[in-house]
């Protein structure tokens, strides 16, 4: 019974691996491209951005690309509500891959250290999944698969990764949202805000990895 469920697994992963890699390959990366096939299915479109969001892991689609898109398409805080629900499901779909399927998967990013990464976080895995949500140090989908490895409590991974892409999500859908207005003001507006948000990232990107050094230690 249990082999049977496994090959199922395994068969409906490489279905939506497949269906994702045609969309990665047909689909433009532009977010204006992304917008309008999302918008084209009409009150259906919030559902196929979630989807598109949740299975974008599998195939490293780049997460800020279809944040902004979101912008575009539903507005700032329609936009950043989708986002949020999209990428904790993309968060849960890499996490499960993990759980299942190991280390097979890591061997699609060029970093190769995750190993540290997985000690850090199997210490304490809300502290540290927050703090790289936060302040990316490290690529996202990488933190979630690694977060599956170190076995963190799903409970503890979900509000993390939740309450840690906030403020990402909404520089993204702010400036998508923005672009699409064609306001010059409010585009300056969020190109400010988004500007400000990844360089607070890019100051305290050092602290934040001497702080959780020292923490590690204690």
């Amino acid at each position: 019974m249990k082999k049977w469920k496994t090959q199922w697994v395994i068969a409906i992963v490489l279905l939506i691996f497949g269906t994702a890699t045609l969309l990665y390959q047909w689909i433009d990366l532009n977010p204006g491209v992304i917008r309008d096939y999302i918008v084209a299915f009409g009150w259906m479109a919030p559902v196929v951005f979630i989807l598109l969001y949740t299975f974008r892991p599998l195939i490293l689609f780049p997460a800020s690309v279809l944040s902004i898109a979101g912008g575009l398409a539903f507005g700032t805080l329609p936009g950043m509500l989708y986002t949020i629900i999209g990428a904790t499901l993309s968060a849960l779909v890499a996490f499960y891959v993990a759980t299942r399927f190991g280390e097979r998967f890591l061997n699609h990013f060029e970093s190769t250290d995750y190993k540290k990464l997985q000690q850090k976080i199997e210490e304490d895995g809300f502290f540290y999944v927050l703090i790289l949500r936060l302040i990316p140090l490290v690529n996202f989908d990488l933190v979630s698969y690694v977060s599956g490895l170190a076995k963190v409590k799903l409970p503890a991974f979900v509000l993390a990764t939740v309450v840690g892409m906030i403020p990402g999500a909404f520089a993204n859908n702010f400036l998508g949202s923005s672009i699409a207005t064609g306001d010059f003001k409010m585009i300056v507006l969020a190109l400010i805000v988004f500007a400000v948000l990844t360089l607070v990232a890019t100051v305290f990107r050092e602290p934040i990895k001497r702080k959780i050094h020292r923490y590690q230690k204690k």
